[in-house]
């Protein structure tokens, strides 16, 4: 069984010490924006699997010397990133199904019936000239 790792399941005691932090560089991170955790009743925060691991990747870019507002600005550009991969496999879709559709109707032909009525024929298929369509077979007594 897995866990969703958006679930907020994490009370910050338990955040902070899975991100390896104190809980106060946690409510911190949350004031900058740096991380969002869901509220419950009573404003107590939750944080997801998640969230923790954005706190871990904060603590990581923190220690190589970047800046909060670098961090938040690379966290944001990484939002937007994610975003738009996630509207380009959006599309993706749409475009093949628009394709399989056309490829399905690709092979649909529509003629004039000999009554004026719209037929469909296969392609390749002509149809049938007037004069075939009038020649009826009747037997000779």
């Amino acid at each position: 069984m897995s866990i969703d790792r958006n679930a907020p399941i994490f009370v910050i005691s338990v955040a902070a010490e899975l991100a390896e932090m104190h809980p106060q560089t946690l409510r911190q991170y949350d004031r900058l924006g740096l991380v969002s955790p869901s509220r419950q009743a009573g404003r107590q925060r939750r944080y997801s699997q998640r969230d923790v691991d954005t706190l871990r990747e904060v603590q990581r870019l923190s220690q190589e010397g970047v800046s909060l507002e670098g961090i938040r600005r690379i966290l944001e550009l990484e939002h937007q990133v994610s975003a738009l991969q996630s509207r380009v496999r959006e599309l993706s879709a749409e475009l093949e199904d628009a394709r399989r559709r056309e490829q399905l109707e690709a092979g649909r032909i529509f003629a004039a019936g000999l009554a004026g009525d719209v037929v469909s024929l296969a392609r390749g298929q002509r149809p049938r000239p007037r004069s075939q369509a009038l020649m009826v077979w009747r037997p000779q007594h």
